[in-house]
């Protein structure tokens, strides 16, 4: 298959052709996604191989280019490979309907043979820490593989094997998260308790940044972590003390890991797919044997504590820079269906689109509140605003300071502006009284003749009376957030209006 170039590097060849160039698998998961904006940063110069370059074009910067390409199609990784100096292999198939491990064997022989051939120096791999003289999941056995597949192409291979990886949008926080969040009483199989060594993203993408530079004569392991060593039900303790939930874990032995994936399904629906096949991992422990890496590496691992203070701090950020509608599953309509889920959160995003300028669909955004009101039932928007005045709250006679201008920590009746761009952005976070966190959020994209307008409503619910409290009031929700976007749409519309 012939190489189809999306997006190329920009000229200053000067400087870029000695530029050692990078090449970036994965780019649109978890690990990969933060890998690239960190690598960009530091001004290393990249290509993406990836299956669906249109996904990742509106990420890219400008000393980064995508092809198209596909690992189980060999004749698609030449192209991709030319003047590359190292790559990074994060292509993992669990995720297919088929049987992953043979998937994952073919792709790695196809791309370590177009490495080979393609003179890159080094692979760098994420793989999986686990006991090689235990009996390993089916998960781990095929992750183990991959790595040696690698080798075996001739190409010197530096391989990180890491356990679970903590950070605000990573399965495994999202699998703790939801578990926690939902359930006051926990009954949990044997594998809950079992040793891993958690790894906080923040260190991962550190340990991978460094692995270009780590001297390389031949193919190497390194085994990597956070500084503590504890069980799944720690972190979930862990994670309900920071939360401040009261949590009852009983352990019950005779669930097997078959029901145990069951169960995980039902509690996670977002993850079941890939949940029951992780699940026989959790059964075996995944902690670092060999310290060396700590030799070859500056990395010094945070503890369980502060990965999971990290992640909650910096959640909301992560969260926002997340579109919504990669987040929803492709069997849903975003704007006809209120009970999204992204982790733990709830998620109600309508799409609408008019015919005028970005400036034109935003002006009624950047009015919204105050004395304009909210567009649409603004009786019920005040008798909220009065209930939450009844238990304390701010209610609605805050108002806003400026009736046409906002800026970033204004007040908006009982909201406040916590981000905003002119002409595309706004996003508002709830301070009336909640079990839980609320945001709402408007963008606007488009060009001089029509624009999208997205409003997205955001709920994290602390624990079941959250979860309550949003589906209580769910016909609601799907009642007013809908007018409220025709409402903006329809003033849109609106001629002669002083912008």
């Amino acid at each position: 298959m012939p190489a189809r170039w999306v997006k190329r590097l920009e000229p200053e060849r000067e400087t870029r052709e000695i530029d050692p160039l990078i090449l970036l698998t994965g780019a649109t998961g978890y690990v990969g996604g933060r890998l690239l904006k960190t690598l960009e940063a530091r001004g290393y110069r990249i290509r993406c191989l990836a299956r669906r370059p249109e996904f990742l074009l509106p990420r890219l910067g400008q000393r980064t280019d995508v092809v198209a390409g596909d690992c189980l199609d060999k004749a698609s990784l030449p192209p991709a490979m030319a003047g590359v100096h190292a790559a990074y292999y994060f292509v993992h198939s669990m995720g297919s309907g088929g049987k992953f491990e043979e998937e994952d064997r073919q792709a790695a022989l196809n791309f370590g043979s177009a490495a080979r051939e393609a003179g890159i120096s080094r692979i760098i791999y994420l793989g999986g820490l686990g006991e090689p003289g235990e009996e390993l999941s089916l998960h781990l056995r095929s992750r183990r593989e991959v790595g040696e597949v690698l080798r075996n192409c001739g190409v010197s291979v530096l391989e990180l094997r890491a356990s679970i990886v903590l950070g605000s949008g990573s399965l495994s926080f999202e699998l703790v998260r939801a578990l926690v969040e939902r359930l006051p009483v926990m009954i949990t199989p044997r594998w809950v308790e079992t040793l891993a060594q958690p790894i906080a993203i923040e260190d991962l993408i550190d340990y991978l940044v460094q692995a270009l530079d780590v001297p390389l004569e031949e193919s190497r392991t390194f085994e990597i972590g956070g500084r503590d060593q504890v069980s799944y039900g720690g972190i979930m303790r862990e994670y309900a003390r920071q939360r401040g939930l009261r949590r009852l874990m009983i352990p019950v032995p005779v669930l097997t890991p078959h029901l145990s994936s069951l169960w995980l399904g039902l509690v996670t629906p977002v993850y079941a797919r890939i949940g029951r096949k992780l699940i026989s991992g959790l059964r075996y422990p995944t902690v670092v044997r060999d310290p060396s890496t700590l030799d070859a590496f500056t990395v010094r691992p945070l503890g369980l504590q502060e990965a999971i203070e990290r992640a909650l701090r910096s959640e909301d950020r992560e969260f926002v820079a997340t579109r919504w509608s990669d987040a929803i599953s492709s069997g849903s309509r975003p704007r006809d269906w209120g009970g999204v889920r992204f982790g733990t959160r709830l998620i109600d995003s309508r799409l609408e689109y008019v015919d005028r300028p970005p400036a034109d669909a935003y002006r009624p955004i950047r009015r919204i509140g105050g004395k304009t009101g909210w567009y649409f039932a603004n009786f019920l928007w005040r008798l909220r605003g009065f209930l939450d005045l009844l238990v304390g709250g701010v209610g609605l006679r805050r108002g806003r300071r400026d009736p046409e201008h906002l800026h970033v920590g204004d007040t908006v009746d009982f909201w406040r502006v916590e981000e905003i761009e002119p002409d595309r952005r706004l996003q508002l976070a709830a301070e009336m009284k909640l079990p839980g966190r609320a945001w709402l959020v408007f963008e606007v994209e488009g060009d001089s003749s029509k624009s999208s307008i997205r409003q997205t409503a955001i709920f994290d619910p602390v624990g079941l009376l959250g979860q309550l409290y949003w589906y209580a009031l769910y016909p609601v929700h799907q009642w007013v957030f809908a007018g409220m976007l025709r409402g903006i749409v329809a003033a849109s519309r609106t001629k002669g209006e002083k912008n």
